[in-house]
């Protein structure tokens, strides 16, 4: 079984070491890229040194299993040491027996052999996917988490009413890590025509591109600085918070590629100038990839959280993309109307209706008429008063109003419709007026 073909000898030695890495080993180096005394990747086990000879060949024989023997032998470690094949194919029956052979005599330098399929298998088990040449992402560090729980209580607290933070019930946090890749590059190109440079671009940016299985995809400008947070062990925040990791989409070499070409694309500009026969044209200017030099490009996990909280009849969430203290909002199911399409800043304000646990804007945000509070359209109990209508929190509250409506005198009855009293009293005076007028 053939596997990781498109790779170069020394690319499939960067794997290796990038896998064992992944595995927990330590200390894990790469041979200088010259004779190497058939040690390619060195390593340790605890206190173990491990030598590895790496084949990125269809089989490996005998002879291979021998030389890696020697050179195990003849490395210069104060402690235990063993060796190891690495192949992308398969072994040879001697190679195996030698190697068996070393076992059966508890030889002080055994040979591990590890073929192409047991070299996908160990992938598989850290999320790398070793096949038909492709490489994945392996990626230990992750943005914090921070405190999704206060996150969301900041959020509701913006809203107008709002229970108080001890009062909230506990939300419901889960976190996933979404994979990026941090991209800072520089680019220099020169436009020139007949009549001398017509543009010129020099300049750095800094991108974030959304790494998982979708495809790779420029990040919401946010993400650009939630990156500048010092990053934490990915372990170590699935300890405390949970939360599966997505694996990355493609791999290293090809988020290079995609970065050059797109960021050729946002620098692309079309330039109108004067030619020496006095005639406008215009030329589109856009760098080629060879213009952009990469100067960093950094995987690493941003956590998601999507965080919700339940109020009365009503689940509100809260979803971000999270760097310790900062965050980026994805989606704000807080500040949103639960009534309308109205969200974020399209309100001046969002108010929390005690009487259902709804979030509304100020076009579903009445005043309940018998206690003041605010009570939204959406749950309100509504009757007319002097043609004008009023909302009520329940039947009761209704039916309380309605009897101290009744009991009130005429010009408080009045005043539940200051607008018709209003125009009433205009009318009258206008009726008098021309009464008056008609008399003189």
């Amino acid at each position: 079984m053939t596997l990781l073909d498109d790779l170069s000898g020394f690319e499939f030695e960067d794997a290796v070491a990038s896998l064992f890495r992944a595995h927990g080993y330590e200390d894990v180096q790469t041979a200088v890229r010259i004779a190497d005394e058939g040690r390619d990747v060195t390593m340790r086990d605890g206190e173990t040194a491990v030598v590895v000879e790496c084949k990125h060949t269809d089989t490996v024989s005998r002879p291979v299993v021998q030389k890696l023997h020697s050179a195990v032998a003849t490395y210069e470690y104060d402690g235990p040491k063993r060796g190891m094949v690495v192949t992308s194919g398969r072994f040879t029956t001697p190679a195996e027996e030698y190697a068996e052979r070393l076992r059966r005599n508890d030889d002080p330098y055994p040979i591990d052999l590890i073929d192409g399929t047991d070299l996908r298998e160990l992938g598989e088990a850290v999320g790398m996917d070793l096949y038909n040449g492709r490489i994945e992402i392996v990626c230990e560090e992750t943005l914090p988490v921070g405190d999704p729980e206060r996150v969301l209580v900041d959020a509701v607290e913006d809203v107008e009413n709002a229970p108080s933070r001890g009062d909230l019930p506990d939300p419901d946090v889960d976190v996933h890590y979404k994979p990026i890749v941090d991209v800072q590059a520089f680019t220099r190109s020169t436009f020139e025509t007949s009549v001398g440079v017509i543009h010129r671009i020099d300049r750095r940016d800094h991108v974030v591109i959304e790494a998982d299985r979708s495809g790779p995809r420029l990040a919401p400008g946010g993400l650009v600085d939630l990156v500048g947070v010092e990053p934490i062990s990915l372990i170590e925040a699935q300890a405390t918070f949970g939360g599966g990791a997505e694996r990355f989409g493609q791999s290293e070499s090809a988020y290079r590629e995609w970065a050059k070409t797109a960021l050729c694309d946002r620098l692309a500009t079309t330039v109108s100038y004067t030619g020496d026969n006095n005639v406008d044209y215009t030329q589109e200017c856009r760098p080629s990839p060879g213009d952009v030099d990469l100067r960093s490009v950094e995987p690493l996990y941003v956590p998601r959280i999507e965080a919700e909280v339940e109020l009365g009849e009503y689940t509100h969430g809260y979803e971000y993309d999270a760097a310790g203290n900062r965050h980026v909002v994805r989606d704000d199911g807080i500040r949103r109307c639960v009534h309308c399409e109205t969200a974020g800043a399209d309100a001046a304000t969002y108010t929390y209706c005690e009487n259902c646990g709804a979030i509304s804007c100020e076009t579903h945000t009445k005043t309940e008429r018998l206690t003041g509070e605010p009570v939204c359209t959406g749950c309100a109990v509504t009757e007319d008063f002097l043609l004008a209508t009023k909302h009520f929190f329940d039947e009761e509250n209704a039916a309380t109003f309605r009897e101290e409506y009744e009991a009130m005198p005429p010009h408080q009855k009045a005043m539940e419709n200051p607008y018709l009293t209003a125009g009433a009293a205009a009318v009258l005076l206008v009726v008098l007026f021309v009464a008056a007028a008609a008399l003189i």
